[in-house]
């Protein structure tokens, strides 16, 4: 079960980074539609539509930039198989399983490894070394 733990955190860190890679590339189509609500002659419909595509870019953004820096978070500890980083991916594999259709094989993934007896042993073996010294 070693080799899948590595594995699932190293899926981990790679769905992370290309989160925050999804997340900072709209941050950039938020700062358009910034740059749109401050040029010249734009009708006040316009000003509002640009304002609300900014303020949703802006959020969708801040949201997938948290989502992928949870993720590296959760994953490099989870490939050093530290107690906690098991419980911490069995909740963000969870909420991964909505997002079709990477996030879903991810989230089915990381339940299987982290769920099964096997996967289950690694980690307890780990916090009752760290417990004994």
């Amino acid at each position: 079960m070693v080799p899948h733990v590595d594995l699932l955190g190293m899926l981990f860190i790679v769905w992370g980074l290309l989160t925050t890679l999804v997340g900072v590339s709209t941050l950039a189509l938020g700062v358009g539609a910034v740059a749109l609500i401050t040029s010249a002659n734009r009708s006040e419909g316009g000003q509002f539509a640009a304002g609300l595509t900014a303020a949703v870019f802006t959020t969708l953004a801040i949201i997938a930039i948290i989502w992928g820096a949870a993720h590296v978070a959760v994953g490099v500890p989870l490939r050093r198989r530290r107690p906690w980083s098991r419980m911490a991916a069995l909740m963000l594999g969870s909420i991964d399983l909505l997002l079709l259709p990477y996030g879903t094989a991810l989230g089915l993934y990381g339940l299987w490894v982290l769920l099964h007896e096997d996967g289950k042993k690694l980690f307890l073996s780990e916090e009752r070394a760290a417990s004994s010294t």
